[in-house]
């Protein structure tokens, strides 16, 4: 006979997953660290499976364990939201909307967005952290997040599938090539784009490999039929800008990140025969919660006064 799975064992395998550590999870469990590994074992032998592999650094889920992980993150996500349907109903629980989100996102996006959201429900407990694509899909299926901002470029990066999750895109975020000011381009009018072709030899400054703006840039180069040399790496857009003012080299900036930066040393062109962009996409349950749905709503104003400014 099948021994039925423990919930709380379960939903301590989710803790455990993502915070990385058993110590970290016993710490927002209020649990000892010995007595959540105890958990996780008899999990294991309820499971008769490995689930976690323990190393210096934290744990790391064996493949079996991931696939539990997702099981276990759709079991404690749906409890979640039962209890706050029911809490709900009662009037005892107050509503709350836990959202994570990129760094440019929580800049351009988001701050308008809340607001407007806290004076339509001024009593609602609002929270934001800050994760960078891919993560949180696991977060919003688990009910640790009610929903996700997040990203993937365009050309290269394929959007991530995670069963029994809804993806609304929010704004297409164009790409442009930033050249330092004195460079050759720097004065090329608006009308004509550049071909990566005619930027053979550049010092480009982009993300390390298998970071989403570096693929989408190999990506546009192999299209091209022509190479492109990373002298600069760097996921920091911050960073890459002061680089290109610097005059060390040239990279793929998005639009959005360019509408609160000073452009005085800088030139911006669209790059010639392609349109790569960072696509925006806000990820949550099949079935959202009034501040979800009313947050969607916001963002969507945010992300269209977002495209305004970009251009």
């Amino acid at each position: 006979m099948e021994r039925e799975l423990d919930v709380q064992r379960l939903r301590i395998l989710v803790e455990v997953a993502h915070s990385g550590s058993i110590a970290e999870a016993a710490r927002r469990l209020a649990f000892t660290p010995s007595a959540l590994s105890q958990q996780i074992a008899k999990l294991e032998k309820d499971l008769d499976v490995r689930l976690l592999e323990r190393r210096a650094t934290g744990v790391v889920l064996t493949p079996v364990g991931a696939l539990v992980l997702a099981q276990a993150e759709r079991v404690v996500g749906e409890l979640r939201r039962a209890r706050a349907e029911i809490g709900a109903v009662i009037a005892e629980q107050p509503l709350r909307l836990a959202l994570g989100a990129f760094a440019t996102a929580g800049q351009v996006l988001v701050p308008s967005a809340l607001a407007a959201l806290r004076d339509r429900h001024p009593r609602a407990e609002l929270s934001l952290v800050d994760i960078e694509p891919p993560g949180g899909y696991g977060l919003v299926t688990s009910g640790d997040l009610d929903a996700l901002i997040t990203h993937r470029y365009r050309p290269g990066v394929p959007a991530a599938p995670h069963p029994g999750l809804e993806r609304h895109k929010l704004l297409d975020d164009p790409l442009r090539l930033v050249v330092p000011a004195g460079h050759p381009f720097a004065d090329r009018p608006a009308h004509r784009p550049v071909g990566l072709r005619e930027l053979a030899g550049e010092s480009w400054i982009s993300g390390a490999p298998g970071i989403p703006n570096r693929v989408c840039l190999e990506s546009l180069s192999r299209q091209a039929e022509v190479g492109v040399r990373v002298a600069y790496e760097s996921a920091d857009y911050h960073a890459i800008l002061a680089l290109i003012t610097a005059g060390l080299g040239v990279a793929l900036v998005p639009a959005s990140v360019l509408t609160r930066t000073d452009r005085s040393r800088l030139a911006l062109h669209r790059l010639a025969g392609c349109a790569p962009a960072r696509e925006i996409s806000i990820v949550h349950q099949r079935r959202p919660t009034t501040l979800v749905r009313e947050l969607i709503a916001f963002l969507h104003t945010a992300a269209r006064q977002t495209a305004t400014e970009g251009g």
